[in-house]
């Protein structure tokens, strides 16, 4: 496999998952008695450029289909997420009703709806038609197509272009990151800005957060090979924010090459030091990832077998994407855990992929009053502890797993 940024052909391995059904690809009751497909789940680093990086083992489209689970309105704290950043982005850019957003990875609408409600235009771009038409009945344009520099070129040729562009958590789940980025620079108007947010690599491996490389997931992202990738395509960061978002992200800023509007901010060179203080444009930081990932493996599976030894029972909160690499990786199927509450009505009533764990809604988990619940979506922690406090009232308590396996 060549780097999809710079073409070096990558020999250094990050972490090997063996081999897992993509994360997302639930199952129904009849699916259960046929074949499951595996992927391998390798990530591999560039000792070039330093992106790290899983091959396009399921093409996305297969990924991004119609029968797509993720919808992004179910997190209340994911929705406040992205209230505060209309709020900040309208007033720091100055948008009115005469400027022009565009998202890609619209989803849902989750975002996009907070600029319609101030009048301000908007354009959705959202691969996956179910999400994509709950965005619609909002009142959201929406176009249900992959974006990269051929839709950017129709779409500038016929006037729209962006004063804003954005994109959340979309950056690492395109198998060509670099026609992605050079589209973003086509439909960037003169003076127009680009945000974007993804999980950082950085935090991944400070706190052995492998749950989130699934096969949606081809990139795993540092600030400095994003950087390198943007000023490949003519687009210059001219500031960068850590935020506490999915374990921890960044929401970079960026521009055209040379625009003068925007005053590159100390926080660029900053991040930058930071990365190579930390050692990611050096092997060696890698190295140790699997150690890390191993010590993960063996603490949950420890609490599973002490749980079903004693006779305790086990369910989980949260059908999510990470919840089902840990599970595959680990091993774990339907006799270790009864099953998976999800908000979400498209998850329900389906089964993870691998495990096969049954998924429910909520009142499974007040009928059953499960000894333990594992929190497969940690990042929402706080969010989970607080929904499910009634869990306390049966001496119900809450697990997180890793990166040392916490019992709440």
């Amino acid at each position: 496999m060549q780097c999809r940024f710079c073409k070096t052909e990558l020999i250094h391995e990050f972490i090997d998952l063996i081999n897992a059904p993509a994360s997302n690809s639930f199952l129904s009751r009849e699916q259960l008695n046929e074949p499951e497909v595996f992927f391998p789940l390798k990530v591999l680093v560039c000792h070039k450029c330093f992106l790290v990086q899983v091959d396009e083992y399921k093409k996305s489209d297969a990924i991004f289909d119609s029968n797509y689970v993720y919808f992004s309105s179910f997190s209340t704290s994911w929705l406040a997420h992205a209230k505060r950043y209309t709020e900040m982005i309208t007033e720091r850019l100055q948008l009115t009703p005469d400027s022009r957003v565009i998202e890609i990875a619209s989803n849902d609408g989750y975002l996009l709806q907070n600029f319609v409600k101030t009048g301000i235009p908007v354009l959705g771009i959202e691969p996956t038609k179910n999400t994509a038409a709950v965005a619609v009945q909002k009142g959201i344009e929406t176009i249900t197509e992959f974006f990269g520099s051929a839709l950017a070129k129709r779409l500038a040729a016929s006037g729209t272009m962006a004063d804003l562009f954005l994109g959340n958590n979309v950056l690492a789940h395109v198998p060509d990151i670099v026609d992605l980025v050079k589209g973003m620079k086509i439909i960037l108007k003169p003076v127009g800005v680009v945000t974007m947010e993804f999980p950082h690599l950085l935090q991944l491996i400070r706190h052995s957060q492998f749950d989130t490389i699934y096969h949606e997931h081809f990139s795993y992202l540092s600030f400095y090979s994003v950087k390198q990738i943007f000023e490949s395509q003519g687009l210059e960061m001219f500031d960068v924010e850590e935020i506490p978002t999915h374990g921890g992200s960044l929401r970079i800023y960026a521009k055209h090459a040379g625009a003068e509007q925007h005053v590159i901010k100390e926080s660029v060179q900053l991040l930058i030091d930071k990365e190579i203080n930390e050692g990611i444009a050096n092997l060696e930081y890698y190295s140790n990832f699997r150690a890390k990932v191993i010590h993960v493996k063996l603490g949950f599976l420890q609490f599973l077998v002490d749980t079903k030894t004693k006779n305790q029972s086990v369910a989980a909160y949260g059908a999510a994407a990470k919840g089902n690499t840990l599970l595959n990786y680990c091993g774990v199927k339907n006799d270790l855990i009864s099953f998976v509450v999800d908000a979400n009505p498209n998850k329900q009533n389906k089964f993870l992929p691998g495990s096969h764990i049954p998924v429910t809604n909520e009142q499974m988990l007040k009928d059953r009053k499960p000894d333990f619940v594992v929190i497969f979506p940690w990042n929402l922690k706080e969010e989970i502890v607080q929904q499910l406090s009634y869990i306390r009232a049966w001496g119900g308590k809450f697990v997180i797993p890793l990166p040392d396996l916490e019992i709440i």
